[in-house]
């Protein structure tokens, strides 16, 4: 199974640790690195060679507001996401398999360029 089931008691109650998926849109919306959080390794999505999301693997140490700033308004709108609502991963290859999944269509040329 490629995720796991980490509830909502924060890793003191978990044996392993989680990793989860971040995404920030140029221009539309960005999220934050927080206190709670350990960034692994990020990556440019790449559409037909122009640039459209920037994603982030992290470990969640523990529960946490995940910041989103909203860039499309102004001023900037920012929204505080429970990392409970993240899915989240055994491994971090298991989210970067998940993240090659999710941004592959067919025949498109889409690329993941690590940071």
């Amino acid at each position: 199974m490629d995720r796991c089931n980490a509830g909502s008691s924060g890793n003191a109650g978990r044996s392993r640790p989680v990793y989860v998926i971040l995404t920030s849109k140029p221009g539309q919306f960005r999220t934050e690195i927080v206190d709670g959080l350990r960034p692994l390794a990020a990556y440019d999505y790449l559409f037909y060679g122009t640039k459209k999301a920037t994603f982030v693997i992290a470990e969640l140490l523990e529960d946490t507001k995940i910041r989103v700033i909203d860039e499309a308004w102004s001023p900037q709108v920012v929204n505080e996401v429970p990392s409970k609502f993240l899915e989240k991963f055994e491994t971090p290859e298991r989210a970067f398999s998940e993240l090659q999944h999710l941004t592959s269509f067919g025949h498109m040329d889409t690329k993941l360029r690590k940071l």
